[in-house]
């Protein structure tokens, strides 16, 4: 029995490391909230600031 668990336990390790060769590594770069505001900030500012001279 403690034979079988050891092997049962080394195959789904090796298959758990083949699935995560194959996942998707272009995951998007995790963006902190702060940052988020900020950005969300700076384009709405950007984009008034395009309606302003649009509208002169």
């Amino acid at each position: 029995m403690n034979r079988r668990k050891k092997i049962k336990q080394l195959l789904e390790a090796h298959a758990k490391k083949a699935n995560a060769k194959l996942a998707p590594k272009n995951k998007p770069k995790y963006i902190c909230k702060a940052d988020r505001l900020k950005l969300a900030a700076e384009a709405e500012a950007a984009q008034d600031a395009s309606v302003s001279t649009e509208s002169v």
